[in-house]
């Protein structure tokens, strides 16, 4: 199935599931975290993450999409740019991995991901693009079964 890289917004996607950039507490955050869950709906998307807290960084949970297009919304925590010594790419890399697994074990036929720690995360926007398409194409040779968008802004 497809890989798309397309520029648009993530929220008008219309695919079975969306990754939330999300925070290891699963709290409402700022930038993509803070407008899906605006979109949702705060307090049911604060209810259904509770439970699930907190998630490791490189590791994801899934919740319903509540309020959105998407049936499912997968939080998954990228890491913090430090400088690329402390592990960034492979744990970048298992974000992209473990959100596509949780799309496959819920039947997900299409996924749209955010460019993962780009934003207030600080790693570097060609870096993050590089690993991105990277374990995004390896998952999709091991299992082509899902149509995959990176919407990029």
């Amino acid at each position: 199935m497809p890989f798309k890289k397309i520029k648009g917004d993530l929220l008008a996607m219309e695919t079975c599931a969306i990754v939330n950039a999300a925070n290891s507490s699963l709290a409402h955050g700022g930038g993509v975290c803070g407008a899906i869950f605006t979109a949702a709906g705060p307090a049911e998307m604060a209810q259904a993450c509770q439970p699930l807290r907190p998630c490791p960084t490189g590791q994801a949970v899934i919740t319903p999409g509540f309020r959105l297009k998407a049936k499912w919304v997968i939080h998954t925590v990228g890491p913090v740019w430090a400088g690329g010594n402390q592990n960034e790419p492979e744990l970048l890399a298992s974000c992209y991995r473990q959100s596509l697994e949780l799309a496959r074990a819920n039947n997900c036929p299409s996924i749209a991901f955010p460019l993962i720690s780009s934003g207030i995360y600080g790693y570097p926007k060609e870096l993050a693009l590089a690993v991105a398409e990277k374990a995004i194409a390896e998952s999709l040779a091991e299992r082509d079964d899902l149509e995959v968008f990176l919407v990029l802004r």
